[in-house]
């Protein structure tokens, strides 16, 4: 059996253009004062038929619109988009169709008109609760907004997540205690809480570079943040299903779990990345970042894609290890086994468990909580 089957296959559909460029986002996006959406809906198109002529008859179990901001796009565009898809694959029964959204394009109409398109699930990217951090964070919207946005998703939606960003500056655990339980109180089911990471190349990476980014938390208070975070989840009936992600059972993001859990997933759009499974070949799929390059490389060749990699199947192993290990489900190891050629024989794993950062029961290997603060080293030492 092919072991993508493992995990199942989706669809990622890259809308790269936002109304601002938030200064610590290292996404692939852009911000663009004109944007001809027919002739953008016309190049997904080309692409799902292109796909499709691959992958024939492959079950759709997911559709993710990420970005950049998908809400920016028009809901016509989302519809032709799906409809394509419908058509060229059989999907599951009940597929999850997920559009990323912002708060400053939040409208009722709008929300409604998605929903009629086919999304099934809007993802919030709210990210603070104050209106001091939103400006911080460079953001458009309001708190205001933000919950306001919520509400709205709430009525159109079955399934509605939001992302908060934690280990701001000058942010204390207790402002992080307060505004996680003020979120936790407006009934999600699904919540992505990420800690505020300073990335090369971003806005922030280069005010940081120059000591100008002050009050960024500690080793310590953000190991903390990240404590308290697991804590007041669990403790509210969300746990962690992943290092940031929580969600009440059944509520987990089916396509992100696809990544984690090594299945095949259609990458379109520029700078998406793909993994797909062909003639018992794993490939690891990508496209131009820039939207220019990509649109013009679809309308004249009718493919956006770069040349594929092909991943040998220890390195599928590798693979495989790092995305399940971030998990609370863990690791397959019958599965790795199976992609490494050989098991990962306990000798390897006995002082990560000697020191409670890894758990083995059966033939399933899982970080403990302490091990998932620290899981670069843990992976760090089961790869040596």
């Amino acid at each position: 059996m092919e072991d993508w089957r493992e995990a199942g296959f989706g669809i990622y559909v890259h809308w790269p253009f936002c109304a601002a460029k938030c200064p610590y986002c290292d996404f692939n996006s852009h911000v663009s004062a004109q944007i001809d959406q027919d002739r953008w809906a016309r190049a997904y198109l080309t692409e799902i038929d292109r796909l499709g002529a691959l992958l024939p008859g492959r079950v759709v179990q997911t559709v993710f619109f990420g970005g950049g901001t998908p809400s920016l796009m028009d809901p016509d565009v989302v519809a032709t988009v799906l409809e394509r898809i419908r058509a060229t694959w059989p999907m599951a029964n009940d597929p999850e169709i997920t559009l990323e959204a912002n708060p400053t394009s939040a409208e009722a109409g709008r929300f409604a008109a998605y929903a009629q398109a086919g999304v099934t699930r809007l993802s919030l990217g709210v990210q603070a609760l104050n209106d001091a951090d939103l400006r911080a964070l460079g953001r458009l919207h309001s708190a205001a907004e933000a919950r306001a946005a919520y509400d709205m998703a709430r009525r159109a939606f079955g399934r509605v997540s939001f992302d908060l960003i934690h280990a701001r500056q000058h942010q204390t655990l207790e402002g992080w205690r307060a505004e996680l339980s003020e979120a936790l109180a407006m009934a999600v089911d699904h919540l992505s809480l990420y800690q505020l990471t300073i990335e090369d190349g971003t806005a922030f990476g280069a005010r940081h570079a120059a000591g100008g980014l002050r009050g960024l938390p500690d080793d310590d208070l953000a190991a903390d943040m990240y404590a308290l975070t697991q804590d007041l989840c669990a403790e509210a009936g969300l746990p962690a299903y992943e290092v940031s992600n929580h969600a009440r059972v059944g509520a987990e993001s089916r396509h992100n779990l696809i990544y984690w859990r090594g299945g095949d997933w259609g990458g379109i759009g520029p700078g998406a990345h793909g993994r797909l499974t062909l003639d018992g070949r794993r490939l690891a799929t990508s496209t131009p970042l820039a939207p220019g390059a990509w649109l013009n490389a679809v309308e004249s060749t009718g493919s956006g894609a770069l040349p594929d990699e092909s991943i040998v199947p220890n390195e599928q192993a590798v693979e495989y290890l790092m995305m399940s290990l971030r998990l609370s489900e863990g690791t397959d190891l019958r599965r790795h086994a199976r992609l490494a050629g050989a098991p990962l024989g306990p000798d390897r794993t006995a002082a990560l468990e000697a020191d409670g950062l890894v758990v083995r029961a059966g033939d399933r290997l899982r970080c403990t909580e302490a091990g998932r603060v620290v899981l670069n080293g843990v992976l760090r030492a089961l790869l040596a």
